[in-house]
């Protein structure tokens, strides 16, 4: 057997074990939005510590005005490739907790359909079962041959799900230490439960918060209706005229930099054949709302956005009270792609805003997040070993697609440190990240860990 048909039979053979250190690690709540769940944070910086300390890294935790970092080492000298890994520890909330079929953070193995085997809890899949797989293969590597066959930097944050807050000052500001060949990201998906995928492209986001302000306290509907402006008609009105009826966005200037994929790459896409009833079908929905004539593939990876994300004011309780709200707010965001500028967007979305408020109304803006797109160049090496890797793996070639979420670290990866990004993840459509019953199918946990011994072996030829 070769070193690494070794390595692949020692994950087999210890799959039970790897499932309970995952557990351990779901078990801790570190819900990283919320302040009640700050000491969970650190639980599972210093668990995660630990544990990669355990097979080999130089680990520690470090602080951050948020939420601490786990940096591991493990450099063994000579001329070796040398790869960034960045992952997260942090998980969403939980709420609302009566929809959960079993307590969140009380992880178990279930049987989701016959033969097909998942692994239930918050975290499950986003994004500590994805960062174990990483973290299983090196423990492999390690057990068998004492070693790992490339050189890692471990880079695990605890602010992912609040925007990184923190992580880009944190990696300026340790840029020698973090220097390496290029960065390895699982916090991405499959094709489908069979077929691996490589994500090249992220969209960037633009995310915004505005407040509209009229009259100087809530006013009774009955007295001032149809005389005082209220902001609710007015947010509403400006909100829903931002997109036209093919679904076109109407910011001005808002399509700079977006520009049209390859011919060939297109239509490597359309036969994929991602089909409205399949893709939306599983959420209850049908019908594609993106831009008209527009595959629904380029809808939802490769095209920009624009949603209303949360939208609130005046009376919310039970029963009724007429009031005029003095307020109203949104929180709004904008995926991009392509060259996009983010503070352009941020700045037309502000101007946008401003010239269609009517007398008496006045607007406040406070911008949360700007990153933009990134894509990983074609002719990578990178590319080349992953696809050698998985297919290998899985028995089938992975298809090579754009994510249309945002990892805005890895764009910080590309500016501040110079390192063009792989990634490679193993969550499914149906794995309900952030909702109730967040799973992870047993089958990418197994095949995760093997795919990325098979693509740290590659990498180190």
């Amino acid at each position: 057997m070769s070193e690494l048909d070794k390595v692949l039979a020692h994950l087999d053979q210890n799959l039970d074990a790897a499932i309970e250190r995952l557990f351990a690690f779901l078990r801790i709540p570190s819900v990283s939005t919320d302040p009640a769940y700050k000491e969970h944070c650190v639980t599972a910086a210093e668990h995660l510590k630990a544990d990669v300390a355990s097979i080999g890294f130089d680990a520690s935790v470090r602080p951050t005005k948020g939420h601490p970092v786990v940096l591991g080492r493990a450099k063994h000298g000579g001329k070796r490739p040398h790869m960034l890994f960045y992952g997260h520890y942090d998980v969403q909330p939980v709420d609302p907790l009566n929809l959960w079929k079993s307590p969140p953070f009380e992880p178990r193995v279930a049987e989701l359909a016959p033969g097909r085997k998942v692994i239930l809890g918050r975290g499950a899949c986003d994004d500590k079962g994805q960062l174990m797989t990483f973290v299983e293969a090196c423990r492999a590597w390690k057990a068998v041959t004492g070693s790992l066959p490339i050189d890692l930097t471990l880079l695990i944050e605890g602010e992912e799900e609040c925007g990184s807050i923190h992580l880009p000052a944190f990696v300026e500001a340790n840029k020698a230490e973090l220097k390496a060949d290029a960065a390895l990201v699982c916090d991405t998906g499959m094709w489908d439960r069979d077929t691996p995928a490589i994500t090249s492209t992220l969209r960037g986001m633009v995310y915004e918060e505005v407040t509209i302000t009229a009259a100087d306290r809530d006013l009774h509907s009955g007295v001032f209706g149809g005389g005082a402006a209220n902001p609710i008609n007015v947010l509403t009105k400006i909100l829903g005229g931002m997109k036209d009826e093919d679904g076109r966005i109407l910011l001005p200037g808002f399509y700079d930099g977006v520009h049209e994929p390859p011919s060939q790459l297109k239509a490597d896409w359309a036969a994929l054949n991602l089909r409205a009833e399949e893709f939306l079908g599983q959420i209850g929905l049908s019908v594609p709302v993106g831009e008209k004539g527009r595959l629904l593939i380029e809808m939802v990876q490769s095209r920009p956005t624009f949603d209303i994300n949360g939208i609130w004011g005046g009376y919310q309780g039970e029963g009724s009270k007429t009031v005029i709200a003095s307020q109203a707010s949104a929180k709004v965001s904008f995926r991009l792609v392509g060259d996009q500028d983010p503070a352009k967007i941020s700045a037309a979305f502000e101007k946008y805003v401003r010239d269609r408020l009517p007398p008496d109304c006045k607007a406040q803006f406070t911008h949360h997040t700007n990153s933009k797109a990134i894509s990983l160049p074609a002719d990578s090496p990178l590319l080349t070993r992953a696809r050698e890797a998985l297919l290998s793996e899985w028995g089938k070639a992975p298809v090579t697609i754009g994510s249309g979420g945002s990892v805005p670290i890895v764009g910080d990866f590309k500016r501040t440190l110079g390192l063009d990004s792989l990634l490679v993840g193993f969550g499914l459509d149906d794995d309900r990240v952030h909702s109730p019953n967040e799973k992870y199918d047993l089958s990418s946990f197994h095949h995760g860990m093997r795919s990325w011994a098979r693509i740290l072996g590659g990498l180190a030829q």
